[in-house]
């Protein structure tokens, strides 16, 4: 039986345990935190990411567990200035499914350990080599026969991130109120300077009420300031952008209420080196604003396991993963970067153009239909190229690598 170490437990590394272990591989996953837990707020499972819970019989859990998202909506001053649905040309096709993080993390979880999949937990992993994890305590684990970094953006198995981006956001899961879309990501905006955000997430397992993730655009270097103030100030300062808010905000009793996420750009040249093979955030980490996150890393997961099904050698099959994924993360990655700085950045050039160039042409056909393949992860076809490259055994290497 191959043996498969996953450093981290999050949603790349807990997809990829279940998808090799149900091939038969054993599959151990180390983590640094006492046990097994998530960290976030919500996100959006998009119709790709969808498409491979419902691969691994887990889409029929989540869903009961999600809300249904049929639409992006964003107002600038009171003009409509983003309005993306998922299928413009009819009603109930596909659409984005929107979760607490908590929520996804408990069924991949559940779902690995009810297919064999071991935890070691408590393992702060700080390098890889020779088929083994190094820890911070100097000790090493056994030797496997794949190493996979599924630690995200700040691996120290990867390359890091030059520098975060200037904005990042605060966030918090709160409990669902009236005067909201309850099938919508709803933001309010003031150039792109200041940006507060509403999404149904649905509920946590063994929960009854819905929640809703809330949050708000904030500068790194504005952070300190912001936990030094009044927490009173701040939320009148979110009122006067969003009124509506103020029923949410009464849930918030302090700083510590709020968590702070910080977004990086970086995309390694290839996931493939002699000491393991990267997945999700670990190869290539973006901002949030195309909302592909958690999809992106099922998609790796996937496309790595497809990969080492088809190919019996180990080299070839983690060449045909990067050929299944490279093209479509290169893509997105793009988009992001230029998307980034009409949401969050203290451009106001940009921010006009979004509200006054950009949104009157988002409705004229057939752009509609194309943003609403964008969102919904479908733009450079990431699905029917794994299906295609998991069988092509000879294709030319795309992004160089080598064999774990």
């Amino acid at each position: 039986m191959s043996s498969v170490a996953i450093a981290g437990g999050g949603v790349a590394g807990l997809a990829c345990a279940i998808l090799l272990r149900s091939q038969g591989w054993q599959a151990v996953v180390f983590d640094k935190a006492p046990r097994p837990a998530p960290v976030g707020s919500g996100l959006i499972l998009q119709p790709v990411g969808l498409h491979i819970l419902e691969a691994m019989g887990l889409h029929g859990r989540m869903a009961a567990l999600g809300a249904r998202i049929e639409r992006l909506h964003g107002t600038s001053g009171g003009r409509v200035v983003l309005d993306v649905r998922y299928d413009p040309r009819r009603s109930g096709g596909p659409c984005g499914l929107a979760v607490h993080r908590g929520a996804l993390f408990q069924v991949l979880l559940d779902a690995a350990l009810a297919c064999g999949v071991e935890f070691a937990s408590g393992h702060d992993v700080v390098s890889a080599s020779g088929g083994r994890l190094g820890f911070a305590d100097g000790r090493n684990s056994a030797r496997f026969d794949l190493v996979i970094d599924a630690l995200g953006t700040r691996s120290p198995l990867s390359e890091m991130p030059r520098a975060n981006l200037p904005y990042g956001a605060l966030w918090a899961s709160l409990e669902w109120r009236e005067g909201f879309d309850p099938a919508a990501l709803e933001q309010c905006y003031d150039a792109a300077r200041k940006m507060a955000g509403v999404m149904p997430i649905g509920r946590l397992p063994g929960q009854d009420g819905p929640k809703a993730a809330f949050f708000w655009s904030l500068r790194h270097d504005r952070r300190d300031a912001w936990r030094a103030g009044s927490i009173e100030a701040w939320k009148d300062e979110v009122r006067a952008l969003w009124p509506r808010t103020a029923p949410l905000l009464q849930q918030i009793r302090g700083h510590e209420d709020l968590v702070f996420a910080a977004y990086a750009h970086r995309t390694l040249a290839s996931p493939v080196s002699r000491e393991c093979v990267h997945v999700g955030d670990s190869w290539h980490c973006t901002s949030p604003q195309l909302g592909q996150g958690a999809n992106m890393a099922l998609l790796d997961a996937y496309a790595l396991s497809l990969a080492l099904a088809h190919h019996a050698d180990r080299g070839a099959a983690l060449q045909a993963y990067v050929r299944m994924r490279q093209p479509h993360i290169r893509l997105y990655q793009v988009i992001s970067r230029v998307f980034t700085p009409a949401y969050q950045s203290d451009s106001t050039t940009i921010a006009w153009l979004r509200d006054w160039f950009l949104a009157p042409v988002s409705r004229v056909p057939p752009v509609p239909r194309l943003l609403a393949a964008l969102v919904a992860g479908r733009w450079g076809g990431p699905l029917a190229r794994m299906n295609a490259r998991a069988l092509d055994r000879q294709g030319t290497h795309s992004g160089g690598g080598g064999q774990t």
